[in-house]
């Protein structure tokens, strides 16, 4: 058993690769064609840890030979990421990738050169599983296909390979327990249930490495030796220590501005539910003053009918007491009048007092 340095961690992935014969073993295996050339290109996504730099992403110019013997110029794109919510900066280094106006090349042509844009290969290690995909490796190659008949069409053109790519990626996580073939026995450098009381070094039986990768194994071996690099790793876990306290603190505002929100709904629906029950009342009170409002209207109308009533027995009295004094003056006794006008004596003294 050896020991070796966890390329997990940034510092050690890019000591590793730094070395071009062993990088190009390294992804020759991993893209399942022989990596003729391959020349690291400047990225301008690296940030200061320490004394050195610590690598998020590596863009390669790579030179392919296909078994065909066909060759081809890609750009490589290596980016590895121990949290899940690095998804949005492969997002936008592969946009930067498209915008780029040096990921072309001129090719000869009879009137004038052409611009011809690079195929793009992304390769993504990943220090967390995905949600529902187990496999350590997944390939995700492109096809073109028939829409109506969905026969495989094998021709390429530079319209969709310019807008289109294909990638690699890698679920450190479930590379335990899989030596299924050559490929995974290599990534077995990168399996983490391998690592011991001190989390930069990982413990490697050499046998479970095929014997023609080995060389990667010795370079991580000799990363265990370089202080620069122990000393960067352990700004790493500060950084992602750091990271990772940032990201719980953050989950605990949201979690209390969500209880805060629920609070907030709750009064609302409250308000809202008294709303409701304030306007029933008020519908309520506009009903009974409408009833009553009704009943003062009926009560008025039957005050005019009784004063209306009033009037006429009035005006009836006066009638009767100006006959009643016209036939007294004609010489008709109390009696007479009384009969005459169909009313009682005392009714009659009553009516000409």
């Amino acid at each position: 058993m050896v020991q070796i340095a966890n390329p997990i961690y940034d510092v050690v992935f890019k000591y590793l690769m730094n070395d071009e014969k062993l990088a190009r073993l390294l992804l020759s295996a991993i893209i399942g064609e022989e990596v003729v050339s391959l020349k690291l290109r400047p990225t301008e996504h690296q940030f200061p840890v320490g004394k050195a730099l610590m690598v998020m992403r590596m863009d390669f110019s790579a030179r392919i030979r296909y078994a065909n013997g066909e060759e081809q110029l890609v750009i490589l794109e290596l980016q590895k990421a121990k949290l899940a919510t690095d998804i949005m900066r492969f997002r936008r280094y592969l946009g930067e990738q498209y915008r780029n106006k040096n990921n072309v090349v001129q090719e000869p042509a009879e009137e004038y050169a052409q611009r011809k844009a690079l195929p793009i290969l992304s390769i993504y290690f990943l220090g967390h599983k995905l949600d529902h995909i187990t496999a350590p490796v997944i390939r995700i190659n492109r096809s073109y296909t028939d829409a109506a008949t969905g026969e495989v069409l094998q021709e390429r053109e530079i319209f969709i390979e310019s807008l289109t790519h294909d990638s690699i990626i890698i679920q450190i996580p479930y590379l335990t327990g899989h030596r299924r073939n050559e490929l995974e026995q290599l990534l077995s450098l990168f399996d983490q249930s391998f690592i011991n009381e001190d989390r930069h070094l990982l413990n490697i039986e050499e046998f479970e490495v095929p014997k023609r990768y080995r060389a990667l194994l010795r370079r991580l071996q000799q990363a265990v030796a370089e202080p620069e690099v122990r000393e960067i790793m352990d700004a790493e876990d500060d950084l992602i220590e750091e990271f990772e306290d940032y990201q719980r603190m953050i989950a605990e505002k949201e979690r209390e501005l969500f209880e805060k929100e629920q609070r907030l709904s709750q009064k609302d629906q409250e308000l809202s539910q008294k709303d409701q029950e304030l306007s029933q009342k008020d519908q309520e009170l506009s009903q009974k003053d409408q009833e009553l409002s009704h009943k003062d209207q009926e009560l008025s109308q039957k005050d005019q009918a009784l004063s209306q009533k009033d009037q006429e027995l009035q005006k009836k009295h006066e009638q009767l007491r100006r006959v009643a004094v016209t036939l007294t003056k004609a010489g008709q006794s109390p009696k007479e009048v009384a009969a005459i006008l169909g009313i009682e004596l005392e009714e009659l003294n009553d009516l000409l007092s």
